[in-house]
C-alpha cells in the first residue's frame, strides 16, 4: 500500500450532505473547499421518500457527479436513514455544512449536537462566499420556473437539465 494510510497516518473523511435538488454553485463551493481539506469528501444526497424533488435522486447523482468531476477525491452516494448511521458505515468522522446565516446556524447547531450526542461525528460549519449567501435550491427552482435566469446560480450542466425538466412541466 503507498500513500497515507501506508504510513500509519488515516484517511481523512468528510461528508457533505443534503438534498442537491438541485446542486447549486454555493453547494458546489463548500465541497470544492472541503475537497481541499479532506483526502475523501462523500457527496450524500438525502433521500426523503415523502418529499416529492424536482429531480429525481439518480439525476442528482448524475448531475453533482458530472460537475465535481474535476474533484478526483469526491465521491457521490445516495442515503437513507441517519447521516450518523451513514458516517459510522463509512468511517467518516466529519459532516461540512455551509452556513449562509445565522438562521442556518441555529438549525445546524442543534443537528450538530445531535448527530455528536449519537455517535460522536463533529460537524464543521463553513461560512459560505457571500456571494451564494442568499441562494438555495428552492429559489433557483422558483425563480427558473417563472423564466427568471439563474444561469450564474447554477452550473451550466445543472442550467441545461433544469431548463429541460421545467420545460416537461
Amino acid at each position: 500500500m503507498t500513500g497515507p494510510e501506508s504510513e500509519g497516518s488515516q484517511v481523512r473523511r468528510a461528508v457533505c450532505p443534503g438534498s442537491f435538488d438541485p446542486i447549486t454553485n454555493g453547494h458546489l463551493d463548500i465541497i470544492a473547499r472541503a475537497s481541499r481539506l479532506y483526502d475523501e469528501v462523500y457527496v450524500a444526497v438525502m433521500v426523503n421518500k415523502s418529499k416529492k424533488g424536482l429531480f429525481e435522486i439518480d439525476e442528482r447523482i448524475d448531475l453533482i457527479r458530472q460537475v465535481t468531476g474535476e474533484y478526483a477525491n469526491v465521491r457521490v452516494e445516495s442515503f437513507h436513514g441517519l447521516l450518523v448511521d451513514y458516517c459510522k458505515q463509512r468511517d467518516i468522522p466529519a459532516i461540512v455544512k455551509g452556513l449562509r446565516a445565522v438562521s442556518d446556524f441555529d438549525y445546524e447547531l442543534q443537528m450538530a449536537q445531535m448527530n455528536n450526542g449519537l455517535s460522536g461525528v463533529e460537524t464543521l460549519f463553513v461560512p459560505t462566499n457571500p456571494t451564494y449567501s442568499f441562494l438555495s435550491s428552492s429559489l433557483v427552482k422558483e425563480v427558473a420556473a417563472w423564466g427568471g435566469d439563474v444561469s450564474h446560480l447554477v452550473p451550466p450542466q445543472v442550467l441545461d437539465a433544469l431548463t429541460r425538466k421545467l420545460r416537461k412541466d
